[in-house]
């Protein structure tokens, strides 16, 4: 197992130092080498600006990113605003949370003064979930970069966005028709480790969970009794709920070990434990942040692949087509 997993890395790295074409465009690290050189570091300045006031900002952009991703490939369709006639997927209900898009237009803005019309907003997106990583201390990797911008974005597509209710049988079937891997699925779930949920993505593990059973049975009792007194019923805040890792503000290996002991937030969290096929890779993670680390750059750059085409433009303001 150990050598199959340093294999898999190996190749990961591979993949990362070279441009790759999965899906059709042809990506390249060094794609704006010689138009705009300085569009990482005036996305990287925006970031850090933002995450200094904001401390959600590093999921909220991470979250985004897949978001974008999961839908119509990395195209930031997700950042269109809704119109007269069109109602878009930030507006979809899985995406009415999203936030911080105000750090991509700021980005965007600066880059329109340096490089106009050069950068898309797809690939700011791209880069920012890199920063975001780095900057609470998880890992770096080469951004593949040459993305186009998309010209649609529906809020019912928003619908095949995995939920935090689906078991791991569905989310390897969405990931799979995604072209991910079921350890890409485990992997990139690991982005949870910045994450925070309101009581209505968990509540239902809570109270009245089954005929046979109050609470969902694979939770920790403690930390059940724990997330009922943060969610009780009825609940008047709507802004309680619980992190999702113990270190929510560190990029880290500890959304693993919650899942080992019983304390995944998520029926998507938790299930990757009782199943045979993703069982494995939770424990390994759980073990080995190092190893984690390694395969989050590689899982990353593949779901940065998903969907890219070669059409498309390069939006001059990310919230509206040209």
């Amino acid at each position: 197992m150990g050598r199959l997993l340093q294999m898999i890395c190996s190749l990961n790295v591979l993949l990362i130092l070279v441009g790759v074409s999965l899906s059709g465009a042809i990506l390249d690290a060094n794609y704006y080498h010689k138009t705009c050189p300085q569009a990482e570091d005036i996305v990287y300045t925006a970031v850090r600006n933002a995450t200094i006031y904001d401390p959600k900002v590093p999921a909220r952009i991470l979250r985004m990113f897949f978001h974008d991703c999961f839908i119509r490939g990395c195209d930031a369709s997700v950042l269109l605003d809704s119109t007269p006639g069109n109602k878009a997927e930030k507006d979809g209900p899985p995406n009415v949370s999203l936030a911080a898009f105000y750090v991509i237009d700021d980005a965007k803005t600066k880059l329109e003064q340096s490089c106009p019309k050069t950068v898309s907003c797809a690939d700011i997106i791209a880069i920012a979930a890199r920063d975001v990583v780095v900057l609470s201390g998880g890992p770096s990797w080469s951004v593949l970069k040459g993305r186009k911008d998309g010209r649609i974005s529906r809020a019912n597509e928003t619908i095949n966005l995995p939920a935090p209710s689906s078991n791991t049988s569905q989310l390897i079937q969405s990931f799979s028709q995604r072209g991910l891997s079921a350890k890409d699925l485990v992997t990139l779930s690991g982005g949870h480790t910045l994450g925070f949920s309101h009581c209505s993505s968990f509540e239902a593990r809570l109270r009245n969970f089954s005929s046979a059973h109050d609470t969902d049975p694979t939770l920790d009792p403690k930390f059940a009794t724990d997330l009922k007194g943060k969610c009780p019923k009825p609940n008047t805040d709507r802004n309680a709920g619980q992190f999702l890792d113990s270190t929510a503000s560190v990029f880290d290996n500890d959304y693993y070990k919650r899942i080992v002991g019983g304390r995944g937030v998520f029926v998507s969290d938790q299930s990757l434990l009782g199943d045979y096929r993703t069982r494995w890779i939770v424990e390994a993670f759980a073990r080995d942040q190092g190893l984690f680390f390694r395969e989050f750059a590689g899982a990353m750059v593949r779901l940065g692949n998903v969907g890219v085409v070669e059409s498309g433009e390069v939006r001059v303001n990310c919230r509206v087509v040209n």
